[in-house]
């Protein structure tokens, strides 16, 4: 007998801990995913993503089920990932605009390096670098927003993404030399 989907989420909004294992398993690469993102290795994408899944199930029946449940999932991914930057945030150094505005831009390397390999590159970034490239690149959002989410100053969300595009550009030229090096020899 084959569950489907929406069985398995109305058994977790029962709190049945049977369907809440279907469901998590059903969406675990989705969540990694989203995680990985945002986190340095794979232990504390781990770590965000079990707390993701606790708010899932705890949420589940506030869920509006005319919305997509994946893109319902993800924000709650990004959520904890930047519950969980906010957590770790105090040891963090944050640079001003002023940092940013002496670093120049030079010629972009992403659209020659696989999605795999910005994604390992993106894992390197200090944690606030990675936080705000994240935030603007991929979700989306204005430095407005990026500041009063993350709680930082709108010119340190600007500062941090300019760091992350730089250290971006160093760490994947870096890859494409080594990849260049090895195929010229």
């Amino acid at each position: 007998m084959k569950i489907d989907l929406t069985q398995i989420i109305a058994g977790c909004r029962d709190g049945k801990l049977k369907y809440q294992e279907m469901f998590y398993k059903h969406f675990y690469g989705y969540a990694m995913s989203a995680c990985l993102t945002y986190a340095s290795n794979k232990d504390d994408a781990l770590e965000i993503m079990h707390d993701g899944f606790v708010k899932v199930f705890n949420n589940l029946h506030r869920q509006d089920t005319s919305k997509s449940l994946k893109g319902w999932i993800r924000r709650i991914m990004v959520n904890t990932a930047i519950d969980h930057y906010r957590k770790n945030m105090r040891h963090q150094k944050l640079y001003g605009i002023e940092v940013a505005d002496s670093i120049s831009d030079d010629e972009s390397v992403y659209d020659k390096i696989s999605a795999e390999e910005i994604i390992k590159a993106v894992q390197n970034l200090s944690p606030a670098y990675r936080m705000v490239f994240n935030l603007f690149a991929i979700e989306g959002y204005s430095h407005k927003e990026i500041s009063q989410k993350l709680g930082i100053a709108e010119s340190t969300s600007r500062s941090n993404l300019v760091m992350a595009n730089r250290k971006l550009r160093v760490l994947l030229k870096g890859r494409l030399t080594k990849e260049n090096t090895r195929y010229a020899g």
